[in-house]
């Protein structure tokens, strides 16, 4: 990890396109860090279809299907990606060599990885056990994929070329390739290829019994949503098209993937936890007309003070999402401490909404002083 106030992150700070990143990147942390928990405690506050249909949109879908609690890991993937061409083009041009960018990126694969095996409660519960599956380590390793295909080519064309052949090899294999005892094309929990190679050959326990959502071949599926992402920060760098002309082109393919994600659906469904192609399409769709959406109100038409809220969360999202989710500190614990008073007056329901947002108060409020301090966790 590396935590700083050096002069680069302050540029990096103070650049507009980034601001738009780390707003997306916050607003897709605050759904897991306290958003998606919030909205499900009002639907029970205050009964009605408003607060239900959001609550009822903050579950994963068991399978097949698409509810937006399953968009916001793609998303955050989505935006990690974005961020290749702005962090290793610059370093290209001033001649950093590619062997030292490769060995940094793999580094931050590893430590990812291994984060990822600790979040996973390794160090509680022992290795005999073990997921070595993580969250983390899809990310790392995603990441590691789509920044090694740039440094070794820097044409636009030549990730299409990836992003095609990633999403396509992936469809093939998923739908042609036979399992035994189910056949090809069973995307079923127990007959997708998936769950037959991560029972054969991922180590350790798996998240879900038979399979991981986070396994081999997601893994790989996954990286093409990462790839997506660097596609589309090739776009927000190229600012010799015109703004205009860029959103334009970012929201045509954003719409164009949704499009051929649907279409595609009833033969080859969207399924999250074997991260099918279709998914990919869909998922990374919507990423890219929320990234246009964002530059527009941000950059353009500098629209920026209400995104602070946001940004605070986005400039430390690993941190928080080890601290929060990975409960390395037990903040509702402070909460309690200092709201148990009106927790206790209150019924169940409306005192476990002071608790919620109690803790996202708390916890916003911890990356608020790290934000002024300019101490920003980066892996």
């Amino acid at each position: 990890m590396n935590m700083g106030t050096n002069a680069a992150s302050t540029a990096d700070v103070n650049k507009p396109r980034v601001l738009s990143l780390d707003a997306l990147r916050g607003f897709d942390m605050f759904w897991i860090i306290g958003g998606g928990t919030l909205f499900q405690i009002l639907s029970r506050c205050i009964p009605g279809s408003f607060f239900q249909a959001i609550a009822n949109q903050m579950e994963h879908v068991p399978w097949e299907g698409f509810h937006f609690e399953d968009l916001i890991f793609p998303l955050f993937m989505f935006i990690s990606g974005a961020t290749i061409p702005i962090a290793i083009l610059s370093k290209l041009e001033s001649g950093t060599p590619k062997k030292d960018l490769i060995w940094k990126t793999a580094r931050r694969m590893i430590l990812l990885v291994i984060l990822g095996i600790i979040f996973n409660g390794t160090l509680r519960s022992g290795f005999a056990n073990a997921r070595y599956a993580s969250v983390l380590g899809q990310i790392g390793i995603s990441y590691f994929i789509a920044s090694m295909i740039l440094i070794h080519s820097h044409s636009l064309k030549t990730r299409l070329f990836w992003l095609i052949g990633i999403l396509a090899g992936y469809a093939v294999v998923q739908l042609c390739v036979p399992v035994p005892g189910y056949g090809a094309g069973d995307l079923t929990p127990a007959g997708c290829i998936n769950s037959f190679i991560d029972r054969n050959f991922l180590p350790g326990r798996m998240g879900q019994g038979t399979f991981d959502a986070l396994g081999l071949m997601c893994i790989v599926s996954a990286s093409a949503v990462t790839l997506m992402g660097s596609i589309a920060g090739h776009f927000l760098l190229r600012r010799e098209i015109g703004t205009w002309r860029m959103l334009g082109i970012l929201a045509s393919i954003g719409t164009a993937l949704i499009i051929l994600a649907l279409v595609l659906n009833p033969f080859y469904p969207v399924i999250k936890n074997c991260w099918t192609s279709t998914f990919n399409l869909l998922t990374g769709g919507i990423s890219f007309l929320l990234m246009a959406l964002f530059y527009l109100i941000i950059d353009v038409w500098g629209l920026r003070k209400w995104s602070f809220f946001f940004r605070v969360i986005g400039m430390n999202s690993v941190f928080i999402y080890l601290i929060v989710v990975g409960n390395l500190v037990d903040i509702s614990h402070t909460s309690m401490f200092f709201l148990g008073w009106i927790v206790n007056l209150l019924s169940e329901n409306a005192g476990q909404l002071v608790l919620v947002i109690g803790n996202f108060s708390f916890s916003w409020l911890l990356l608020y002083l790290m934000y002024r301090k300019k101490i920003f966790i980066k892996v």
